[in-house]
């Protein structure tokens, strides 16, 4: 399966913060959802991929080196960002007369039904819009040019559930050809579990895993069980542990190779909430 999107060792280092050595790699006509906490590296590892920070490694898309290829690269890249790419005093016409002069591939008539679909006026200017309605327009923005490639970045923050509803259904059509693909990342795992292949939880810097969605939400498991019961269970055998109140969370990468091995009768489905807060806030 060829790649669209593939990061080699990406490091970036601040005062406070590093980004070590990330590895990712994305096929075509899929989507790799990014999560981890606020501060984790999700936004440094997008800006990265976007040649926009100064960082080590090697990162290609569409098999293209992006320092060397970034203008080439980016007329077939739709990009959401927290930022404001455009002022606020402009409406989404102006912002239509700058655009089309951008992108070579600008779909005007295709813009122009996403404000439709998204039902945003077009004379008001983005500053009077509420935070969903400023998403809307970024995505809209982001699909028009006809892209083979979305980067996200919380993309479906401060909508409501029907609009996120909406928007989940547009990236899903997105990748129906089984060419173009999205990179997204998101707080709102659940989300995720909807339209992701393939999940990537970073943390403090480091890739802690990437794997299907389904080999995490099918195959991992949380033990819950007594102190006793968990003091029977080998190290090995294990990811992580939390202790809660009343009994032990442990996380299993293979809860069918745990069931031979072990007599519990309660192995939870994980959410990918569930994972990753045992990674973060759990014990080895």
């Amino acid at each position: 399966m060829e790649n669209i999107l593939e990061v080699k060792n990406l490091c970036k280092k601040y005062n406070q913060f590093e980004l070590k050595n990330v590895n990712l790699t994305l096929p075509k006509g899929m989507i790799m959802g990014l999560i981890g906490e606020n501060g984790a590296g999700k936004t440094t590892t997008i800006k990265s991929i976007l040649n926009l920070t100064n960082s080590t490694g090697e990162i290609n898309i569409f098999g293209l080196n992006v320092k060397k290829y970034d203008k080439k690269i980016k007329e077939d890249i739709g990009v959401v960002l927290n930022e404001n790419f455009f002022s606020e005093y402009l409406n989404p016409k102006d912002i239509n007369k700058i655009v089309k002069n951008i992108y070579k591939n600008w779909d005007e008539k295709l813009y122009f039904k996403y404000l439709e679909d998204f039902k945003l006026p077009q004379n008001k200017i983005s500053k009077e819009f509420s935070s969903g309605m400023k998403m809307k327009l970024k995505i809209a923005v982001a699909l028009a040019h006809h892209p083979k490639l979305l980067i996200l970045d919380e993309p479906t923050s401060g909508l409501d559930p029907v609009a996120r509803s909406e928007i989940l259904d547009i990236f899903q059509d997105f990748i129906q050809n089984g060419e173009n693909s999205i990179f997204v990342s998101s707080h709102i795992t659940s989300d995720l579990e909807h339209i992701a292949d393939y999940i990537t939880f970073i943390n403090d810097g480091e890739i802690v895993l990437s794997k299907t969605r389904d080999e995490l939400l099918e195959e991992y498991g949380i033990v819950k069980c007594s102190k006793a019961e968990f003091e029977k269970i080998n190290k090995k055998d294990y990811v992580k542990y939390k202790v809660n109140r009343y009994e032990y969370d442990v996380l299993v990468e293979n809860k069918s190779e745990f069931k031979r091995k072990y007599d519990f009768n309660v192995i939870d489905r994980p959410t990918l909430e569930d994972i990753m807060l045992i990674y973060i806030k759990g014990e080895k």
